[in-house]
């Protein structure tokens, strides 16, 4: 069972002001190839798995994004640590 939820808003500086849409497209492309389950909500995604697979695949993106010729990378990172299990599901049940 996945031990925590991580929302990730990834925000590159890109080359003269180029649109990010493809940027974020890329790094949702990067959570999907990991095989994690994830949802896209409108100013994030959040990400649900283990820590240890989730920090590696955070830094993942960043570097992409400077790959892909972004000057840096502002990741707004929130996480919920819960070593006996953490869900989307559990959380957001109650309203579905």
């Amino acid at each position: 069972m996945a031990n925590s939820l991580v929302s990730i808003q990834i925000l590159p500086k890109t080359k003269d002001g180029e649109d990010v849409i493809p940027y974020v497209d890329h790094a949702i492309s990067i959570i999907d190839a990991s095989g994690l389950n994830y949802e896209v909500h409108p100013l994030e995604t959040t990400i649900e798995g283990n820590l240890s697979e989730i920090l590696p695949l955070i830094e993942k993106m960043n570097n992409s994004m400077v790959e892909k010729g972004a000057h840096n990378v502002i990741s707004q990172i929130k996480v919920l640590y819960q070593p006996d299990g953490a869900s989307m599901d559990s959380l957001t049940e109650k309203y579905r």
